[in-house]
């Protein structure tokens, strides 16, 4: 059985002891769990993109708009994110500021035992506790053994107060971790989701360059650039005044010298195509987009039958002037377009039926075309 002065100093050097670890891995267990989330995340975001191909123009402009307008979702998702993220960040650093004071809170308990330890190993008689026990006199060795013994108390008060303390820092440091890694993965979700939308959409509308390329249309026609054809740039063309497109947003049609805005135009080319099979001929389009100076030049030539300078749908690049039959009310080819026409996103405004009577006049309706 050890002897009362060594089993204080057991009692001290064992205090000292247990005060002296921490929590290493806690940190990194955290981490970890969450680089195996986002990348498990990330190979199912991944999967997401395997949908089924389109087949045809409108199929293909419908997928590139949608994959493009699902990168504006992403985005506008990914900004409202930022505040939550903003305000994860906050909470990290309130953790870390708890987790500051938990280990200043440590210290000080830490900081009795630590000096009563250095005392006992810097006296000469370094492995024995003589000085707290005088020679000769028995009351004053009761007295340094009471002293002892209430180190002993005290340090097991201290290991107690120090255990909850270093619970509680392990504690904190995993829940700043957790945050850490929730904001992370957040971010590498949303970002993955926008490249893969990006990258499918630029697949999709190059396939669609090449599609309109094989049906004729010269989409770099008078070096306007690729891009004209871009059903994904159509929010761009329609910031632009009413007759004052830049060439940069006009798409050829098949048929020569003839432009429409994007989505429009190739409308329009799948249209065609379905026209062409069942009259053997492709459309006749006498005027497509027009600019505002000869918007001014048709209002003054055609009094009552053209729209205001600025006002009509031809300056937006979405409506078209026909002819080879379809001008005539009631024609074959007027009854077709009529019965067909919609399922391209092209309609005959109300208007044109009677007020100014205009069968060969058709329209892009965007509204019409989002729904094919």
């Amino acid at each position: 059985m050890p002897s009362p002065r060594s089993a204080g100093l057991i009692a001290v050097v064992t205090a000292m002891t247990s005060l002296a670890g921490g929590p290493a891995h806690a940190s990194g267990a955290a981490h970890a769990s969450g680089a195996a989330h986002a990348s498990g995340a990330l190979r199912q975001e991944a999967a997401a993109v395997a949908i089924k191909e389109p087949t045809n123009l409108t199929e293909l402009r419908r997928e590139a708009q949608k994959a493009f307008q699902g990168i504006e979702d992403a985005n506008r998702a990914l900004k409202a994110r930022q505040k939550q993220f903003d305000a994860l960040e906050k909470r990290v650093a309130a953790k870390l500021t708890q987790l500051q004071g938990a280990d200043q809170e440590l210290a000080k308990v830490r900081q009795p035992l630590s000096e009563i330890v250095e005392y006992i190993y810097q006296d000469p008689a370094a492995n024995s506790m003589g000085s707290f026990f005088p020679a000769g006199d028995g009351t004053s060795t009761l007295r340094a053994l009471s002293d002892v013994n209430h180190i002993v108390a005290e340090q097991n008060n201290v290991v107690s107060d120090a255990s909850k303390l270093l619970q509680q820092r392990e504690q904190l440091a995993k829940e700043a971790q957790e945050l850490r890694a929730e904001n992370l993965l957040q971010e590498a979700q949303l970002d993955a989701e926008i490249d893969a939308l990006r990258k499918r959409s630029n697949t999709l509308v190059k396939s669609l360059t090449r599609a309109l390329v094989k049906l004729g249309v010269k989409v770099n026609a008078n070096n306007r650039g690729t891009g004209a054809c871009d059903p994904t740039r159509v929010d761009l063309a329609a910031q632009y005044p009413n007759g004052l497109l830049p060439r940069a947003y006009l798409c050829p049609l098949p048929q020569k010298g003839e432009e429409l805005r994007a989505d429009a135009a190739i409308a329009f080319a799948d249209l065609n195509v379905a026209y062409q099979k069942r009259f053997g001929a492709p459309i006749c389009v006498s005027d497509s987009y027009r600019s505002l100076p000869e918007q001014q030049a048709v209002y003054y030539q055609r009094p009552g039958l053209a729209a205001t300078p600025g006002k009509s749908n031809h300056g937006l690049g979405m409506a078209v002037d026909l002819c080879g039959g379809v001008q005539i009310f009631r024609s074959v080819q007027f009854n077709w377009l009529e019965a067909n026409s919609k399922r391209f996103g092209f309609i005959h405004p109300d208007w044109s039926y009677r007020s100014p009577f205009e069968p060969w006049h058709w329209e892009y309706d965007p509204k019409v075309g989002s729904l094919l």
